[in-house]
């Protein structure tokens, strides 16, 4: 197989401008090993590696079920569009592949036939969308939604006309054999490699979402690329949350119900019609307890905290949560009186009953190993559970059957070592494989730390720091994303720079983030401002992308409830809550915002840190020894030397 990535191997035949690269070759051969005898490995693949085509191409050779996960679904659509179809022709592979992805891609027929049963109760733009989908439902092939381009990602019809776990009728649907995502789950049960997505994979595993719940446990070998968001994830599906999406959607499903099938039974109207009006007044609760400045943030908090303290600033949240459930219960007592009449309503008191148990369970915030938190935006809220170790059950779900798990990112060790990601995955029996980028960064980059930086509680922080790079970003004609670590430093940079660079500067939030990158690529110019969504799976090469500054460390707020229980829990074990939990996650973040500069063998750029604390603290050194070797500097004058021979 190592003949496949040599210098006359089959990928240089087949794939334009390839290179041989030996870190390439050693994972390749390490994955071959590792489906061969049923093993764990862990590898870490510096950007440039290759890694996606050094894990193709062995599990293509390996002629067994292959289940290939992803960290988000843009990157699905990348693996089984772009990736695997290169490798395909490349050794001419003979086999079945399957895309997969969970049961909200999807368009669901009998949602969709209910819909326009009661589409005179929608707004004139959501039946605009209406009337596309039934032509469009009579088109597709696949039914997958984002492949529907011509409704807007963020339509109000989605919803309505896409199912959930909790909602789908199953067999029992009139539209079963039509139904999208049991086709889609046929053809990868057929397949020899299928490729879905982290969420998918858990949902799956632990709640049974899929329906098929032998798809995963038949595979010889799981791989997951993008491995460093396994733990958070994993963590959200073997806790429990209850969202007020979910709870609108069910009384919007009650409505409907209503509206088609049991008009008699205006109770069901009555009982949904309280369930809204409770939902809003539970988030409008927690809003009174947020502070002005989350206004327009999505605001994580103590629902351990804020229920144990019983002060009288929490009484109407207290309130609020006696009449939800309340509400919840008249939603179960109306559904169960009329069971039987349509299956639609038996499987919705199903959903009721989870519902109702999961909101009780959210409630009961004295039950040790568990962080409780709750999450609101100004229309929405999150109630939710979170175990504050999963290693015992991720390494149960691993062993019911004896198959490969490998695990890869640019970004899972923490200086030179593992233990931070395998011991939160319990991967006790892992082998590890460590391979730099082979990126010539000592040429091709400069880290500047500049002196005289701002400290980030000074007042007009923002302001300060955006005199300061302006010099920087004007020198660099732009070609810049500037990474913050809030929303808040993220807005008054935006405005700071606006009022003062004539480049392009384009924020996170205002489109969306594939408009964002095709605007940052066509300008040319631009300076990019944006939070967590750009710090990860974004990819610009060349010399559109040259400088890549970040605000500070990535340290999570101190306090985030879930941060909070995991450090208390470590202290508790005997550990160092600061270097076990805190320290480690900030450098795998800081690695994942790095990786966003040098994309490519000729890319050139600066990075730009604006944390002293990388260079006047201990732990600094760890950082740095985190990072790829790149040539340092305090000297603001001296970076920009270093981008204006960038400059065409």
């Amino acid at each position: 197989m190592t003949n496949d990535f040599a210098i006359e191997g089959v990928l240089a035949r087949a794939i334009t401008g390839f290179n041989p690269r030996e870190s390439q070759q050693k994972m390749a051969q390490a994955v071959r090993e590792a489906i061969k005898a049923k093993q764990q490995l862990v590898v870490e693949a510096g950007t440039g590696t290759g890694k996606t085509f050094a894990y193709l191409v062995p599990a293509l050779r390996a002629k067994c079920k292959i289940i290939i996960s992803t960290g988000s679904k843009a990157l699905q659509d990348q693996l089984y569009g772009r990736d695997l179809p290169t490798i395909v022709q490349a050794i001419d592979f003979k086999g079945q592949l399957a895309l997969l992805k969970g049961r909200s891609n999807y368009l669901c027929l009998e949602r969709l036939a209910q819909q326009l049963l009661v589409g005179n109760q929608q707004t004139d733009n959501t039946l605009k969308d209406l009337s596309y989908l039934r032509r469009w439902s009579s088109t597709t092939e696949d039914g997958d939604i984002n492949t529907c381009v011509k409704i807007a990602e963020d339509s109000l019809i989605w919803p309505l006309v896409t199912s959930t776990h909790d909602n789908c009728l199953g067999a029992d649907c009139p539209k079963y054999q039509d139904c999208f995502v049991v086709k889609a789950r046929r053809r990868a049960m057929d397949a020899d490699i299928v490729v879905i997505n982290h969420h998918l994979f858990m949902a799956d595993r632990v709640v049974k979402e899929s329906g098929f719940a032998e798809l995963i446990p038949c595979a010889d070998a799981v791989i997951f690329d993008e491995a460093h968001q396994i733990p958070d994830i994993a963590s959200q599906y073997f806790g429990q949350k209850l969202t007020s999406r979910q709870l609108m959607n069910l009384a919007k499903d009650i409505i409907v119900i209503y509206r088609t099938e049991l008009q008699d039974t205006s109770q069901l109207q009555t009982s949904a019609d309280q369930l809204i009006k409770y939902i809003q007044d539970l988030r409008s609760a927690f809003g009174s307890l947020t502070l002005q400045s989350h206004f327009f943030d999505n605001f994580r908090g103590d629902l351990a905290d804020l229920l144990q303290k019983n002060l009288q600033r929490t009484a109407p949240l207290e309130q609020a949560l006696v009449l939800l459930e309340e509400a919840l219960e008249f939603c179960h007592d109306t559904v169960k009186s009329s069971l039987g009449r349509s299956t639609t309503l038996d499987t919705l008191y199903e959903r009721v009953i989870l519902y109702l148990n999961r909101f009780k369970r959210l409630k009961e915030v004295t039950i040790p190993g568990f962080s409780y938190w709750y999450e609101c935006s100004p229309r929405h809220f999150i109630l939710a559970l979170t175990p504050l170790s999963i290693a015992e059950r991720f390494r149960e779900l691993m062993i019911e059957k004896p198959s490969s798990w490998i695990f890869t990112s640019a970004t899972l060790s923490v200086n030179e070592g593992f233990e931070h990601f395998t011991q939160r995955l319990g991967l006790t029996e892992s082998k590890t494989l460590l391979l730099p980028s082979p990126f010539d960064y000592a040429n091709q980059a400069l880290l500047c730390v500049p002196r005289h930086l701002p400290s980030p509680n000074q007042f007009n922080a923002a302001q300060k720091l955006a005199d300061m790079l302006k010099p920087l970003i004007d020198a660099n004609h732009g070609r810049c994303f500037f990474l913050c670590t809030s929303n808040q430093m993220m807005r008054e940079l935006a405005e700071a720079f606006r009022a003062s660079i004539t480049l392009p500067v384009l924020v996170q939030g205002e489109t969306s983030k594939e408009a964002l990158l095709n605007q940052f690529i066509t300008a040319g110019n631009a300076l990019l401002v944006a939070t967590n969504s750009f710090w990860e799976g974004v990819d610009v090469r060349g010399n559109t992308l040259s400088c890549v500054i970040i605000d500070k460390l990535p340290f999570t707020t101190p306090d985030d409830p879930l941060l909070k229980a995991r450090m208390e829990d470590c202290r508790l074990r005997g550990g160092n809550p600061f270097n076990d939990v805190q320290l480690p996650d900030a450098i795998i973040m800081l690695k994942q915002g790095v990786g966003r500069l040098i994309r490519d063998i000729s890319d050139r750029g600066l990075l730009v840190i604006c944390d002293h604390r990388l260079v006047t603290r201990p732990y600094g050194a760890i950082f740095l020894n985190s990072l790829p070797p790149t040539p340092r500097t305090r000297d603001l004058t001296t970076a920009i030397e270093f981008v204006k021979p960038q400059i065409r």
